[in-house]
């Protein structure tokens, strides 16, 4: 009986270690969903009413990416995890969005780390995905520094 298998390159992972991986990222796209549902919700002022729509957007953005990481999770045999990552609450419309812009950061970071993994383990479609939800990513880190005042956060 012949193996299969693909013995990953040393250092790479393996397919557990991506589902791992997957099921973090989609535990901060579900703690995306609820901060901006809620955020877009309680921001007060009429400076904050044009983000505070935006954010909506994005609510809906990140629901997608949930169920196309949910998808990849599934796909490689694992189980898409149910709980989210904490959202922070605060009275303060600027800490919110702080709150954004660093989870946005954090999850553009990890991203960028899946896809290769993902290319490492030839899972190459998964890749792509993750590329398209990392376009998505990137303007809602452009939209929250915006809201900010500031020049989006150097990722590298």
């Amino acid at each position: 009986m012949a193996d299969n298998s693909v013995t990953p390159a040393a250092g790479t992972g393996s397919r557990q270690e991506l589902i791992d991986a997957l099921n973090e990222d989609l535990a901060r796209e579900y703690q995306a969903i609820i901060a901006y549902v809620v955020y877009s919700q309680v921001l007060k002022g009429a400076e904050y009413m044009s983000i505070a729509k935006e954010l909506e957007t994005h609510a809906a953005e990140e629901l997608s990416h949930a169920l196309i990481i949910s998808g990849q999770i599934d796909y490689l045999g694992g189980t898409p995890t149910v709980s989210p990552k904490p959202v922070k609450m605060s009275e303060d419309a600027r800490e919110l969005l702080r709150f954004d812009l660093e989870n946005e950061s954090e999850t553009i970071r990890q991203y960028r780390r899946r896809v290769k993994q993902c290319e490492a383990l030839n899972e190459y479609a998964i890749a792509e995905h993750i590329r398209e939800i990392l376009k998505d990513e990137q303007e809602h880190l452009i939209d929250l520094a915006t809201a900010l005042g500031e020049d989006p956060p150097v990722l590298s």
